[in-house]
């Protein structure tokens, strides 16, 4: 008999966790994973850290040794270029046309581009072949620019002010961050950028990006221009959602997916960075892009694919490491909710819980795992909270879960 065939689209975390969880399950038919990067899939979290200060390489998930032991195909610099449903096949980049009978969309996403933003001086950030390219053109310059404060802007820039280089950051929004972290946060990782010689420009409107005579680039803002060996741009990303959609499959915000991964049409599933799963505990889509979510993602959707009904319902967690800070958080931090702050803005010792009437729906700290670890276990647990027990830092957030704890 013909043995079944899974093929995995996606180069990322996700697809090496789910190719894993696969073979850990018995799957024992043929295994293909696809990438148009020409590596074994590798973290994406050191790139913008340690991999551009030189402390850390490019590390894979699973080494090159590991597919071949596990029997997994790697088709690697090639990408799918067409979709047939009704075929069940995939067509690279190269022409080759393969079948399958279940198939895994981790497509990822893109760095968003803007228009007029090119040239040698400019770079995105996204592969370890741009991270690659970054640190080479860090190394010779002196004055790095970036453009966005989001969590790569913010964690490049500390990078490059830890190199000894010059750093500035442009971003239009009124502070650091302010889509994660909201104003009253995003100052606070302002002040630290501030503290360690990054100039940090808010409310800068970009108008355009030039050659520089003798080399680098020109950055026109409405407040002036900004002169830069290097100018990194990190103003978010673009779901990889094409081939998706040239299938026919339900793609807006991302690819349209369950509880258990699974697309509209029968035996294919998508994860990671390019899925917007249904989460019915919110009555929303959500797309989340962090590392620790795509690797469970994958592990759930093998098992799913594999005849299982998991619902995937952990909470989202990530983590930024910037200077000697770290900030990390729990939940989905984009609902509604009271902010209430545990511990010490001023002292940058801090977790900050969003509230809705007496449940945690998320916290982002700085410099307090703990917190985040034991707020995250609450999040999935049945809870009561108030504002002042949080505040309350002799009281462990642990005992929020349990009926012994009286309302104040």
């Amino acid at each position: 008999m013909r043995r079944p065939r899974i093929v995995v689209i996606g180069g990322g975390a996700g697809s090496a966790a789910a190719v894993a969880e696969l073979r850990k399950q018995g799957f024992d038919g043929s295994l293909t994973l696809i990438s148009a990067e020409n590596t074994v899939p590798y973290e994406r979290p050191p790139l913008s850290k340690g991999f551009l200060l030189g402390t850390s390489g490019q590390v894979p998930v699973k080494d090159a040794a590991w597919y071949e032991q596990a029997s997994v195909e790697l088709i690697l610099g090639s990408r799918a270029t067409r979709l047939d449903l009704a075929a069940r096949t995939v067509t690279l980049s190269g022409g080759a046309v393969l079948g399958y009978d279940q198939l895994l969309l981790a497509t990822g996403v893109r760095p968003r581009v803007l228009p007029g933003l090119d040239g040698d001086g400019v770079c995105y950030l996204r592969t370890g072949e741009d991270a690659a390219a970054l640190r080479d053109k860090m190394t010779a310059a002196g004055h790095i620019a970036v453009l966005g404060g989001g969590f790569i802007g913010c964690e490049v820039a500390a990078a490059a002010s830890r190199l000894g280089k010059r750093a500035t950051i442009l971003e239009a929004l009124p502070t650091l961050l302010h889509r994660a972290l909201g104003p009253e946060l995003g100052d606070v990782v302002a002040g630290i950028h501030r503290d360690e010689g990054v100039d940090v420009r808010t409310g800068q409107q970009v108008l355009g990006v030039r050659p520089r005579p003798g080399g680098g680039v020109r950055i026109s803002t409405a407040a002036g221009d900004v002169d830069a060996d290097v100018l990194v741009v990190g103003v978010g990303t673009v779901p990889n959602t094409e081939l998706a959609e040239q299938a026919g499959l339900p793609a807006g915000h991302g690819i349209e997916v369950d509880e258990c991964f699974a697309t509209a049409a029968p035996g294919i599933y998508a994860i990671g960075d390019v899925a917007a799963q249904h989460l019915p505990g919110h009555g929303r889509r959500v797309r989340v892009e962090h590392h620790d979510t795509a690797l469970r993602h994958g592990r759930v959707a093998a098992r799913n694919m594999l005849g299982q009904r998991e619902p995937f319902g952990d909470v989202h967690w990530f983590w930024s490491d910037q200077f000697d800070h770290t900030i990390s958080s729990a939940g989905l931090t984009d609902g509604p909710g009271e902010l209430v702050i545990r511990g010490s803005l001023e002292q940058r010792s801090f977790s900050a819980f969003s509230l809705d009437r007496d449940r945690v729906r998320a916290v982002i700290a700085l410099n307090r795992p703990r917190d985040v670890l034991d707020a995250r276990r609450l999040i999935a647990r049945d809870h009561s909270a108030t504002a002042g027990q949080l505040r309350d830092e002799s009281l462990p957030l642990k005992r929020l879960a349990t009926p012994a704890v009286t309302a104040t």
